[in-house]
């Protein structure tokens, strides 16, 4: 074909050839395209699928995508709480000898376990909380008394007589599992979120005592009593949570009674505080 051209362009005026040159470059680079398309292999696989495989996320501007970030709960921290009790009844006994100091009645809990469930397929705002936690009930009576098991296997209070008594308390340890259903409000740009959560948790009574300060000729002693009082071995109650950004409140509500059924009189425990560490 090249000869041609050539056989063709010594019978064309010197002039006229330099008008020829464009018309000869566009066929040979049509040429050359036409044996590039021919060279292509087609490609038999369903392309939907294909296109399914690649992960949108790492599309984006900053590789992330707000909506498809994993749903991640509110259990896990260090918080402190006070306790307190609703409607007590003391029939049978002649004081109220349970009748707690709230602001010095607290309750330390650790949670250290959290897993996060996510109940939605394109949205990260809704999920179930469950995890493990231990608490550190501390109920603080009247500097003279204390509370022990009589012979007829009751709760009753025992009056103290030191000089001076300082500090008498009943302390009780629990190991705490929840399941809350947790809704979150994403705010300023989806930066923070507003939470609420709520639900149910079970406790196991791991140990629990009672405890006195006092002084005897200015020396400060300190008598620990370990027992289970009738308490409780397993509980279970009602949790709320809210928060925003720093600030993380709850509350617990125990329709059970601290002790056990006609051992000691018919309280009902209350909880609310702060979360002080998240993590």
């Amino acid at each position: 074909m090249n000869q041609m051209i050539k056989l063709k362009c010594r019978n064309i005026p010197p002039r006229n050839k330099l008008m020829i040159i464009p018309f000869v470059v566009f066929s040979l680079f049509t040429l050359t395209l036409q044996a590039q398309k021919d060279s292509i292999v087609p490609f038999e696989k369903n392309p939907e699928k294909l296109l399914g495989k690649i992960d949108i996320r790492t599309l984006t501007n900053n590789g992330f995508n707000f909506w498809y970030d994993d749903f991640s709960g509110h259990w896990s921290g260090v918080g402190l709480g006070f306790n307190l009790f609703l409607n007590p009844d003391y029939t049978d006994y002649t004081s109220n000898f349970m009748d707690n100091d709230i602001f010095r009645s607290n309750t330390t809990y650790i949670n250290f376990i959290q897993q996060s469930i996510g109940i939605q397929r394109t949205r990260n705002t809704i999920g179930l909380v469950t995890g493990m936690g231990i608490t550190l009930q501390s109920y603080r009576l009247d500097n003279n008394t204390t509370i022990q098991i009589s012979d007829a296997g009751i709760i009753e209070p025992q009056i103290l007589y030191f000089d001076k008594n300082q500090k008498s308390k009943l302390s009780i340890v629990s190991l705490v599992v929840p399941l809350l259903s947790e809704f979150q409000i994403p705010v300023n740009h989806y930066k923070n979120r507003i939470y609420i959560s709520g639900g149910f948790y079970g406790g196991l009574r791991l140990s629990s005592h009672t405890k006195i300060k006092y002084r005897i000729d200015h020396k400060k002693e300190k008598l620990k009593t370990p027992g289970h009082y009738y308490l409780q071995d397993f509980k279970y109650g009602l949790m709320m949570r809210a928060g925003y950004r720093s600030i993380h409140l709850f509350a617990t509500y125990e329709p059970v009674s601290l002790f056990r059924n006609s051992k000691g009189p018919d309280l009902t425990p209350v909880t609310f505080g702060i979360t002080l560490i998240s993590f």
